[in-house]
């Protein structure tokens, strides 16, 4: 019988998290052709809950509460959690997302594969089940990362793929590969870790897989946390910098500067350039620190075709207030279609 444990953060008022949790103790393997069944428990980090939610799963069976007491953010939360679950796998599932009963089963199944390093779920849109949250996320050769097939019918998404970096919203790991891969990288904090952990993924020769039988449905808002922007534009650079290997990034300069100067553009003309500016600063403050991520990364690498052949040269996050004029679409498509050709690693 597998063993999962369930890693959810409690963040904030969480109207969702006590039907989460419920939902993940349900879980079955009934119908998988999972032999043995599931052994399921869920690790519960409080980050800061301000409902009465993490009180009330406490004394459930099943359930073991973490406090560190303060919020660590997703990346630390999540590696807080994976240090006391015992499963054999572990399944990191947000704190707003609800399992189908038999949605860890299937992601187990798929990463009972030798060469399979992560299993992302068919994410849905809570109020509408039909309809696609993720289906994995596509990630853009500048670092620029979105859920897959935001808005999309379900439908549409019935086939298992290899995608270039799973959902944070409910992804599955097995233990021992979680820890090969040192866990997310805490200095992100909160978003585009599940993207730098899926990159590492493949340049560990492990693969990144959609899985569209585990459905799980997603309380999705865009812009949940007010530091959203300054986080995303932060971290993809933080991505960029450490994660992409030394030709990849000598290739990717040029558009990667002109990106910049046009997000500080767009910022001042929304009113967030302050966030834009204080990435910056972080980036610099902590310039040693990166090195030291870079070279630790780098050498960490164990497969040489890695990730860039599943980089997109298309922009299509699907937000409201996101979307690239058709022109600048098709400049980095044709731009992406010949750079990858100078660039060693190919698709793998």
């Amino acid at each position: 019988m597998p063993s999962v444990s369930a890693i959810v953060l409690a963040w904030r008022d969480e109207p969702v998290l006590e039907e989460a949790v419920h939902a993940l103790l349900a879980s079955t393997a009934d119908g998988t052709g999972l032999a043995g069944g599931l052994d399921v428990d869920v690790v519960v980090v409080d980050n800061g809950c301000t409902s009465e939610s993490v009180r009330n799963l406490a004394d459930l069976p099943g359930v073991s509460v973490v406090d560190p007491g303060e919020n660590l953010g997703f990346a630390a939360g999540c590696n807080r959690g994976a240090r006391t679950a015992r499963g054999e796998y572990l399944a990191f599932v947000n704190g707003d997302a609800v399992v189908r009963p038999d949605a860890l089963a299937r992601m187990v199944l798929a990463a009972q594969a030798e060469d399979v390093g992560l299993v992302t779920a068919s994410v849905r849109l809570y109020d509408d089940p039909e309809t696609i949250n993720s289906a994995g996320n596509p990630v853009h050769y500048l670092g620029l990362s979105w859920a897959g097939g935001l808005g999309e019918p379900a439908a549409a998404h019935a086939r298992p793929a290899d995608v270039a970096s799973a959902s944070g919203a409910a992804t599955v790991c097995r233990a021992d590969r979680f820890a090969a891969l040192d866990g997310f990288c805490e200095p992100m904090f909160a978003y585009c870790e599940d993207t730098e952990l899926s990159l590492r993924s493949w340049q560990q020769g492990w693969r990144v897989v959609y899985e569209p039988t585990a459905v799980v449905t997603h309380r999705y808002e865009f812009s949940r946390n007010p530091q959203k922007l300054y986080l995303v534009e932060r971290n993809r650079l933080i991505l960029v910098l450490t994660v992409f290997p030394r030709r990849l990034l000598a290739v990717v300069a040029a558009p990667l500067l002109a990106l910049e100067v046009a997000m500080l553009a767009m910022s001042a003309r929304d009113g967030w350039w302050r966030q834009k500016v204080a990435g910056w600063r972080w980036l610099l403050a902590n310039a040693g620190t990166l090195r030291e991520r870079r070279r630790w990364v780098q050498a960490q690498r164990r497969d040489d075709h890695g990730f860039t052949g599943l980089l997109t040269g298309d922009v299509t996050p699907g937000v409201d207030g996101l979307s690239i004029p058709p022109v600048l679409r098709r400049l980095s498509v044709a731009f992406w279609s010949l750079a990858r050709r100078t660039v060693r690693e190919v698709s793998p």
